[in-house]
């Protein structure tokens, strides 16, 4: 994201970086032909598919995958994901994992991390403490960690 703003600065420098990727995001699905109403079903659907149906916790789960869960197009999935949502698709996916990995964290202490990373669909114990580290700023264990210390204090 930060190189792409950087090209679309130097193409067109003096205006204010959100009208800017904006104006980018509209050119670059201007012929895809998603109308509003498609694009707002489209999101209720990815919506309904991480928040009900978990789907996230597939460890496989790729864009084609959630495509097919909710019987619509990828591309058209993949540009209401960067359009209404603000992130790519494994970000977003990424955000969803961490959420469910924040709550396992602190309220079952008895579950390993790496249990915990399993469970919310990651793979690997690098992308695991990268993605998490960078949404939370510290390490699952030490997430944990803190999270009981509070839980000490405030009782």
């Amino acid at each position: 994201m930060k190189r792409l703003l950087h090209q679309i600065k130097m193409k067109y420098p003096g205006e204010q970086d959100k009208n800017i990727i904006a104006q980018h995001g509209q050119r670059k699905y201007e012929k895809s032909g998603l109308t509003k109403e498609q694009a707002l079903i489209i999101r209720s659907k990815i919506t309904k598919a991480f928040d009900e149906d978990k789907i996230y916790r597939n460890n496989d789960m790729g864009l084609d995958d959630l495509a097919e869960h909710i019987k619509h197009n990828r591309y058209k999935v993949s540009q209401v994901i960067n359009t209404y949502f603000s992130k790519n698709f494994y970000a977003y996916l990424s955000e969803y994992r961490v959420k469910e990995a924040k709550r396992l964290l602190a309220s079952n202490p008895s579950l390993s991390v790496k249990a915990i990373m399993y469970e919310v669909g990651f793979n690997s114990k690098n992308s695991f403490y990268t993605a998490f580290r960078k949404s939370t700023g510290n390490s699952p264990n030490g997430y944990r960690n803190a999270f009981y210390k509070q839980e000490v204090y405030v009782a």
